[in-house]
């Protein structure tokens, strides 16, 4: 008999969580051996055990799925990461791609398309579910880059961001990522400039809507 699939869950909404491990636990070849609610915990469950897989919201709050999928794999490079979103946004489909998932599920989809999901990634394939995969395929056969619509920031910019939207200062920003507090303004005006946003409550209405942060916690 083969060993059974290894899995930590990441995500802060505990009743999506609870229904999720659930589900899993129902199937013979798979053990969740750990559940975070938010990006520091996954990373000290993953450092604490083997693990094969990892299921991660991308709007947890602190540090969210994308920065923690980078620094999950610049720990562990074996493991496989499968993003879970409420959203489908082609930009964070990508970036989270492009960070080292091996695969991308909705909520929405989050039954039989995440076992598809789990069982693909797990030999070592990559796997999106049918609403995401006719997102990225779309702008693969457009010969589009990004959408307009979704104007790019970086990661850092991200970052920044995601923090503003969770009610941090500027001077708390700078803290947790050790930069000067001038460099985090320099940040904030280039997100507004580049989203066309002009207030905190503009930028956070942005991000909550973009799936960066659920503001929650």
């Amino acid at each position: 008999m083969s060993p059974r699939i290894r899995m930590v869950l990441a995500d802060d909404h505990q009743m999506f969580l609870h229904a999720l491990r659930a589900l899993l636990e129902k199937e013979p070849d798979i053990e969740v051996v750990g559940v975070a609610s938010n990006g520091e915990e996954l990373l000290a469950l993953v450092g604490a055990q083997p693990v094969d897989i990892v299921c991660i919201d991308i709007g947890m709050p602190a540090m969210n799925g994308i920065e923690a999928t980078r620094r999950l794999l610049a720990l562990r490079r074996n493991i496989k990461v499968i993003g879970l979103s409420a959203f489908s946004d082609r930009q964070f489909v990508l970036d989270l791609l492009n960070a080292g998932a091996r695969g991308y599920v909705t909520k929405a989809e989050a039954g039989e398309e995440l076992l598809r999901a789990i069982h693909t990634v797990h030999v070592g394939k990559t796997y999106l579910c049918p609403d995401v995969g006719a997102t990225v395929t779309s702008a693969l056969l457009d010969n589009a880059p990004r959408d307009t619509s979704s104007p790019r920031i970086t990661a850092r910019e991200r970052q920044v961001l995601q923090l503003i939207a969770e009610g941090h200062t500027s001077g708390r920003i700078a803290e947790r990522l050790h930069l000067a507090a001038s460099t985090v303004e320099v940040h904030r005006r280039n997100i507004m400039r580049k989203l066309d946003l002009h207030s905190v409550a503009e930028l956070t209405k942005y991000a909550i809507r973009s799936g960066l942060t659920t503001i929650s916690g």
